[in-house]
Formats: structure tokens, sequence, C-alpha cells
């Protein structure tokens, strides 16, 4: 088991270094939520700029999607065999980096590419701080630190909201992804001289890490040619996909290449659980489908259907990015005490009230609508801060930040077809009944999942290996 500096695990208080190693985790998951969101915000500026149609500027925000299962892979790869930190550091300079360049495009072509750099990095980004946040912790505290920790992607997510109005009719969208280098340099700064995270530290002295990490299951010298010819192939099959360079049953097939490339990966990653890898994907995946229709659309309904301005749209998402943000820290506190899989279905079934209401107001109601979707956010988007927590519980260290990177976002292929299922569906019933359709029926699907924990009926990755069953039920 895992010590804390205190060497005990029933530590009723974190140490500095502690809470340190948790803001520095935290500080580079606002960056995530910050340059993520941005996309969603000039989705309508950058249709004109670039002459698209709302579906064709909806792929934008998938492109992050496309790329970011490899580099949950990859850069989790690196944090199993290098680190927690060392893979923190890369992922920050990488989407940082891919965020500027996104400023700097001058057409589709161009944007998609830079976010797909953008996806690569937000998935390091999110295998590597969200192990380490929680490695750094003790065991009692980890639900706590899941749902904290990703409560500042929607702090994120405020702050580019609020900087929408005041920078993009005075200075242009093209502002907008620069100004995420600011708050990647100062992660950067904060990052610089903390220590590594406990568990990881402690399973590299007893020599844990020494054999069948994913680096060493992935790239060795028998796999690695066959692996990355793999991932080529599900690379280029999903940005063809995502791109809509083509449409109609071929989508299909291509769809089922790319699951085919998935589990080639993933059965090399389970140990003999392929199962339950699979079932975790799919776990996050629906997770992804009942969220983002909502978090990538929600500024294009704003304005499109209830006719918002700039700094209406803002005031909307400030109480919106709060809710999630309570309803994260909420959730872990309140895991901590029932348990992670009775809370998150709590909080699901809860949110399913708020849903047809937000849709069926007017435009005249703008303060019923602050107020519900605070709600709505605090009890559906909230209560994914367990999301990493569940998902953690069902891997063993030395592929935990691998495992979760990969398993994680390939689920978060459904981001990407959030937005663009949400556009179709609303070409025939309206963007506001789509949301509500979308919103309801994928809820229900993931309290189902998650309720009755399929992924861990589905098996273990080493059953010899010790993981916090406890806490998720």
């Amino acid at each position: 088991m895992a010590t804390t500096p205190h060497g005990t695990e029933e530590t009723h208080s974190l140490t500095r270094t502690q809470w340190k190693q948790f803001w520095a985790a935290w500080l580079g998951y606002l960056l995530d939520g910050f340059d993520f969101v941005l996309i969603t915000l000039v989705l309508t500026e950058l249709a004109d700029a670039f002459d698209l149609s709302l579906v064709q500027a909806t792929t934008l925000v998938s492109a992050a999607f496309v790329s970011r299962w490899f580099g949950g892979l990859l850069l989790g790869a690196i944090a199993d065999r290098f680190g927690r930190k060392n893979a923190m550091i890369i992922s920050i300079l990488c989407f940082a980096g891919g965020s500027f360049l996104c400023g700097m495009s001058w057409g589709y072509w161009s944007m998609f590419v830079f976010r797909a750099i953008v996806g690569i990095g937000m998935a390091g980004e999110y295998a590597s701080s969200v192990t380490y946040a929680m490695e750094s912790w003790p065991t009692r505290f980890r639900n706590r630190a899941s749902g904290a920790l990703l409560s500042a992607y929607p702090i994120g997510v405020v702050l580019a909201s609020q900087l929408y109005p005041l920078v993009v009719p005075n200075l242009g969208w093209r502002w907008m992804f620069f100004i995420g280098l600011v708050p990647a340099a100062w992660a950067l700064w904060m990052r610089r001289a903390l220590p590594e995270a406990t568990e990881w530290e402690n399973s590299r002295a007893r020599g844990a890490l020494e054999e069948n990490t994913a680096m060493q299951l992935l790239f060795n010298p028998r796999n690695r040619v066959a692996n990355a010819a793999v991932s080529l192939v599900a690379a280029v099959v999903l940005v063809v996909i995502f791109s809509r360079t083509v449409t109609g049953p071929l989508v299909v097939a291509l769809a089922v290449i790319a699951a085919a490339c998935f589990v080639v990966l993933a059965r090399q990653l389970a140990a003999g659980a392929t199962a339950m890898f699979v079932m975790l994907i799919v776990t996050v995946l629906v997770a992804f489908l009942y969220s983002w229709p909502l978090q990538s659309l929600l500024p294009t309904y704003l304005k499109t259907e209830l006719h918002f301005e700039p700094a209406q749209v803002a005031h909307v998402l400030l109480w919106a990015g709060l809710g999630y943000a309570a309803g994260s820290v909420t959730s872990g506190i309140v895991a901590d005490r029932l348990g992670t899989r009775r809370t998150y279905v709590l909080g699901l079934v809860i949110s399913l009230f708020f849903v047809v209401p937000v849709f069926t107001l007017s435009s005249d109601h703008v303060v019923w609508l602050w107020v519900l979707l605070f709600g709505l956010q605090f009890f559906s988007q909230g209560i994914s801060g367990l999301l990493p927590k569940f998902v953690s519980d069902h891997l063993p260290v030395n592929v935990r930040a691998s495992g979760l990177g990969f398993c994680y976002n390939v689920g978060a292929l459904g981001g990407a077809i959030a937005p663009i299922m949400g556009a179709s569906v609303a070409a025939s019933l309206g963007l506001g009944t789509a949301l509500t359709v979308l919103t309801i029926g994928f809820t229900v699907l993931i309290a189902i999942l998650v309720g009755f924990d399929v992924a861990g009926r589905c098996g273990r990755v080493d059953p010899s290996v010790t993981v916090d069953q406890k806490a998720s039920r």
C-alpha cells in the first residue's frame, strides 16, 4: 500500500507539498478547459471566416478528439515509465503550442490539424495530471482529489467565456487562442521543482515498474512496428470520418476498422482483461455522448436560438461553469462517504429533472436560465468529476496513466461524435430539442453502466493487484 509522507493512510490532513502537487495539476487542467472551449466560443466566427456550414464548423470541435486517444496512450505510457510530472510538462507544452498555432490558422484544414495537436496535449494532461494528483494524496481522499481536480476544467471555461466578449469584438477571434499561453507559462513555472507522485515513486522503489509498463508492452522491438502501423491506420480513418470526407454507409465500415485497431492496442495493455478495457471505453464514450452535445453546442444554441449577444452568452456560461465546478468539488466530498458509483448515479438521476426546463425557457427568462443551467451542470457535468476515479479504480499502478489515458481518450471520441450528432439532429428537430433528447437518453444509459459497474463485472487487469474497489461501490 502506498504511504503518505507522514507514513500512514489514516492521515486527516494533507501536507503543504501534497497541496502544491494538487494545485500544479489543477492549473494544468484549468488551461485544458480554457484552451479547449475556445473553439466552441468562436464557432460562429470561424464559420464566417472560413465559409463553413454549422455541421462543417462542428467538425473542428471534433478534431481535438480525433487525436486524443493517441495522446493519452503515448503520454500516458511516458507517465507510467518515466514519471507523471515529466508527462505533465510535455502535455502542457503540446496543447499550449497547438492553441497558439490555431490562432495562426489560415483555413479549415490548418485549423483541423492544429486542433488535433491540442487534442494530443489535452489527453496527456488528463492522463498524467489525474494520476499525479490522486497518487500524491492518501487513498481515503482520492474521490475528493478527482472531483476537485476536474473542477479546474469549468473554471477554465468560465475564464474563456468572460474573455470572449472583451477580446473578440475588439481584437478578433485569433487573440483568444494566443492568450492561452499565459496560464501555460504559469503552470510550467509551478511544476518545475515539484516532487514526483508518491505512489509512483514507491512503486518504482519496489521495482514494480520494471516490467509490463505500457512503454514496454507497446513499444518493444517485437511490437512497435506493428503498433505504429495500427496507430497510423486508426488516425487516418478517424480524420476521414470526422472531417466528413466520406458520408453514408462507408462511415460505418471505417468506424469498424478504427474499433478493431483500438481493440488490438487494448489487448496488449489489458493483461487478459480486454473485455474490461472495452467496457471502460464504452462507459467513457457514453459519458461524453450525454455531456458533450450541451458543452460543445450551448454557445451556438444561445446565439442562434435565443439570439443572445456575446456578453449575454458569457453570463450564461459563467453560471453554467460555476455549477460544473461546484458539482465537481461536492461530488468528490460526498463520494468519499457514499462511494463513487452511488454518488455518480444519484447525481445523474437528479440532473434529469433540469434538462427539459432549460431548453423550454425563452430568452425573456434569463435569470431562470442561469439558475437551471447551474443546477443541470452541478448534477450532470459536476458529477463526471468522479469518472477518472471510477476508471482508475480498475487499473494497477504500472499501467494506470496509460490505461486511464487510453480508455478515457478513446471513449472521448464521443465528444467528437456529439457536436456532429447534435447539429445533424438539430437540422430536423431544432437545436434545443436535439440537445434535450440526446442529454436525457445518454444520461440514462451512463447511469446504468456506472451503477451496475458493467466494466468491473468483465474482469480486472491483474487479480493480484489491489485497487480501491471499496470506494467505487
